[in-house]
């Protein structure tokens, strides 16, 4: 077998993994509000699903025991930031971090899921 360099191997989608406590009370939240669908979905009862949205992509498995990270669990850029702030703003999303422009040149904020988990949201700044 022959073996190339780590550069040389293209690496494909990747999507971020989070706990949830209820699987379905997550799948709500991402769908109503964030416009995501369940693509996939695995168990008797369900406890793991895949969710998309456009190229977004999130993979939720159910466990009761989950305790919210005080970190980002995933990073989404979005083409209309401010839209989407004011969407999470109406929809009485947990607002982290509110809508601000960055030094690294992006306009982004921070939302927590019902679970607590945090995600970072940005647009680049042309």
């Amino acid at each position: 077998m022959s073996e190339k360099p780590v550069e040389d191997i293209v690496f494909g989608r990747m999507a971020p993994g989070i706990s949830v406590r209820d699987i379905g009370v997550a799948f709500a939240f991402y769908s109503r509000v964030l416009g995501f669908r369940k693509v996939f979905e695995n168990g008797a009862p369900v406890g793991f699903m895949v969710l998309k949205k456009d190229a977004a992509e999130l993979h939720i498995s159910q466990k009761r025991d989950h305790q919210a990270s005080i970190v980002n669990v995933a990073h989404m850029f979005v083409d209309d930031v401010a839209t989407l702030y004011a969407v999470c703003q109406s929809a009485g999303v947990r607002i982290i971090k509110s809508l601000a422009d960055k030094e690294y040149g992006q306009r982004a904020f921070v939302f927590a899921d019902p679970d607590g988990n945090r995600i970072d949201v940005g647009e680049r700044i042309p």
